[in-house]
């Protein structure tokens, strides 16, 4: 069997490189791109283990000790958890490009009768690989970024009313400007059918949305608690006349009440 060392260098480089390069930019690290390759190059000196006679676990040792070295040459070395963070979105990114790559093979590659598997003979291409790999990056890069703002605003909420404690997953909406026209202050919404019992004499808010106006029932908490913020006191609360349309949110937050 004839192997080309060089072909299999470029490609071990092809896919470091674009995987400190994701490190990079998804933990804003801001890596120098001369440092992200010369932590590529380190990483391509894994392929001379395959010509020594390692077992299984020296091999994955090896490994781990050459990502290291990627990962100082690449980040350097600023703190314990600075550190570990890298090397595990390191794993992380390489595991999730790893398999997609393996399973689009596998499509490729793999002939299916009922439940039996078999070669066809059939490989992607390296080229088209390398080709790929990087689309495949920026569409998971993507998903984590948008991920990662939406999950940023929600929060969990809890507070007793008319003797239900109530512990709910609320989402800061910066579109929620609505408060009191009287004392300024910040008014939450909840939908429908998250409350027990009705709101007997409630409070009248007016608000202003787009191609609409209107008056929201309201009543007062006298305590709220935002996990992560701390307590609030006098808190506003209006009622939507519908349940709120998003994925798990029965609350929304007003920006201001993060405020204080």
């Amino acid at each position: 069997m004839k192997l080309y060392l060089d072909l299999i260098f470029f490609v071990n480089f092809g896919f470091d490189l674009l995987l400190l390069l994701s490190v990079s930019y998804l933990l804003k690290r801001n890596a120098p791109f001369l440092s992200c390759v010369k932590g590529a190059l380190a990483g391509s000196l894994s392929i001379f283990f395959l010509f020594l006679p390692l077992n299984s676990f020296t091999l994955f040792l090896f490994k781990i000790i050459i990502s290291i070295f990627m990962i100082i040459i690449t980040f350097h070395f600023q703190s314990k958890r600075y550190f570990i963070k890298n090397m595990v979105y390191l794993y992380l990114n390489s595991v999730f490009l790893g398999g997609v790559l393996y399973l689009l093979n596998i499509q490729f590659s793999m002939k299916q009768k009922g439940l039996i598997f078999f070669y066809q003979g059939v490989s992607i291409n390296v080229w088209l690989l390398l080709i790929i790999s990087p689309i495949v990056i920026y569409f998971y890069l993507k998903q984590l970024k948008q991920l990662k703002t939406t999950y940023s605003s929600y929060y969990q909420v809890s507070f007793e009313w008319n003797h239900h404690l109530y512990h709910l997953t609320a989402f800061l909406d910066t579109g929620n400007q609505i408060q009191d026209p009287y004392f300024k202050k910040p008014v939450l919404l909840v939908g429908k059918s998250v409350l027990k019992d009705n709101i007997r004499d409630p409070i009248l808010i007016p608000y202003h949305a787009v191609g609409k106006d209107g008056v929201l029932p309201c009543f007062i908490l006298n305590k709220i608690h935002i996990a992560g913020i701390g307590d609030r006191r006098k808190v506003l609360v209006a009622v939507l006349d519908d349940d709120i349309r998003m994925d798990g949110i029965e609350m929304i937050l007003n920006t201001k009440i993060l405020e204080g």
